[in-house]
């Protein structure tokens, strides 16, 4: 009798190499089928994304008439916890447990602080909609329980997806980290995607009860992807629970990031990452709205952008893959993507004053075309230029630059674009007027993170820190 299950993965490792980025680090040790089920906790993550700034940003603006700023400063509380990510990092690194773990009860941690988030936002979001028995309730609780969910569901992203990566590299030879590391962000972007159409199809015919059953949904679908995703991954590894119970000492995180820091040019890449996530981000919490304000187009559609910037770095991050793999320098693809950042959003600009919704959306595309090098440049570059057995230390410090310089710019948006709306000439200005100053700041942003790199395109070429491989730990 045919095995269907067995025909079906023989049929996706076939192809998999071939059409999926990053495949070709899969291993009869470590198949392909192996790394997909890790990534789920990548698709969660982007399901959050899509919720936190793309559905709720709209909704909460245009629909319940929340202040920009408000809700700017909302989507960037996660700020908060970001630089926390490389603590985190260097934690699961050297943690000790009694089951000899180091990643699982982080990824346990930050799941049900996702969980936490979306328990708490659909009464948030009955409050501020004045639905039901909540429309006497006062407006500034459901203000206060919006950001304490955006609060928990940030943290929680934060720290699943750093101690995921660095799970993610623990089960293949180092040399193939950057790869695995990059397989799990294309899931991230397909997450971002499938989780944008569904969410705009069953948006369609928008309310608020059918929001909230959104919402909740995801809060299941997070427990239950992330459970599946590190199901047996990570073995128990008896000599370092002996440790764990012995007490042994451990390095200290101090020592260890003054080491990761003297890396050749590290503290400037980490400078170029901080402007180019500025320069890439300010726009998200604002596109949305752009769409719907300026351009005319409805929940749904403004929903699907998400996946539109999600599909265009996917591709980034494909294009990325498969030059990198031929040696070419991550350094210069951060160049590249920086560059392709300039006309992307000087397109988004002029599609106001075509009154072009399509200008808009292929501007959209390759911005996030854009973002995916940088994104995929910026990390292969920071992961070689850690020093050995300080994987989830580099991932930490990549991420948390990367979400904090997200975070202000975000918050920077949404402010700006307030700023500019109470203006006393708003009221007779275009709809476009409030936004336009965000996205050339946004070029702005590239333009600086072009000059910071230049100077390492040609120091940090092929460079590589010599590093010890670990052999993958038995599950």
């Amino acid at each position: 009798m045919l095995n269907y299950r067995k025909f079906a993965l023989g049929k996706l490792a076939q192809i998999g190499p071939r059409y999926l980025p990053f495949a070709d680090v899969a291993s009869e040790n470590v198949p392909l089928s192996r790394l997909l089920r890790l990534s789920l906790f990548q698709v969660t993550v982007g399901m959050a994304l899509v919720l936190l700034v793309g559905t709720l940003n709209r909704v909460m603006i245009v629909e319940l008439d929340v202040s920009a700023a408000l809700v700017g400063i909302m989507i960037s509380l996660p700020l908060l916890f970001a630089p926390f990510r490389t603590l985190i990092g260097f934690k699961s690194d050297t943690f000790g447990s009694a089951f000899g773990w180091r990643r699982v009860p982080f990824i346990f941690k930050g799941t049900m602080l996702q969980f936490g988030g979306f328990a708490i936002m659909p009464f948030a979001l009955l409050v501020l909609s004045g639905y039901g028995e909540a429309v006497d309730a006062p407006r500034w609780i459901g203000l206060a329980a919006a950001g304490l969910a955006f609060l928990l569901v940030g943290a929680g992203v934060h720290m699943v997806q750093t101690v995921g990566l660095a799970l993610a590299t623990d089960l293949v030879p180092e040399e193939d980290q950057p790869n695995v590391v990059g397989l799990m962000y294309v899931m991230l972007l397909v997450g971002m995607i499938v989780s944008a159409f569904i969410f705009g199809a069953l948006l369609e015919n928008y309310t608020p009860g059918r929001l909230i059953q959104c919402i909740q949904g995801a809060a299941v679908i997070t427990i239950v992807l992330n459970a599946v995703a590190v199901w047996k991954q990570e073995g128990r590894n008896w000599d370092r629970a002996q440790a764990h119970i012995r007490g042994d000492a451990k390095p200290e995180f101090s020592d260890s990031w003054r080491e990761f820091i003297a890396g050749q040019g590290a503290m400037r890449l980490l400078v170029v990452i901080a402007f180019g996530t500025l320069g890439f981000g300010m726009a998200d919490v604002l596109l949305e709205p752009y769409g719907g304000q300026v351009l005319g187009m409805s929940v749904a559609q403004t929903t699907k952008l998400t996946a539109v910037l999600a599909s265009g770095s996917l591709i980034g991050f494909a294009l990325a893959s498969r030059v990198l793999s031929k040696g070419a320098s991550p350094v210069n693809m951060s160049f590249y993507g920086a560059a392709v950042g300039l006309p992307a959003f000087a397109a988004i600009i002029a599609s106001a004053q075509l009154n072009a919704p399509m200008v808009f959306v292929l501007a959209t595309l390759a911005a996030g075309f854009g973002a995916g090098l940088f994104g995929h440049g910026t990390l292969t570059a920071t992961m070689r230029s850690a020093p050995k057995e300080q994987i989830g230390l580099s991932l930490g410090a990549w991420g948390a630059v990367q979400a904090t310089a997200a975070g202000v710019g975000v918050a920077a948006g949404g402010i700006i674009r307030d700023v500019m709306v109470s203006l006393p000439s708003a009221a007779t200005a275009p709809p476009q007027t409030a936004y336009i100053p965000v996205f050339a700041l946004e070029l702005v942003f590239l333009a600086a993170a072009l000059i910071a790199i230049y100077p390492l395109m040609k120091k940090l070429t092929g460079t590589r820190r010599t590093k010890t491989y670990l052999p993958v730990e038995e599950t």
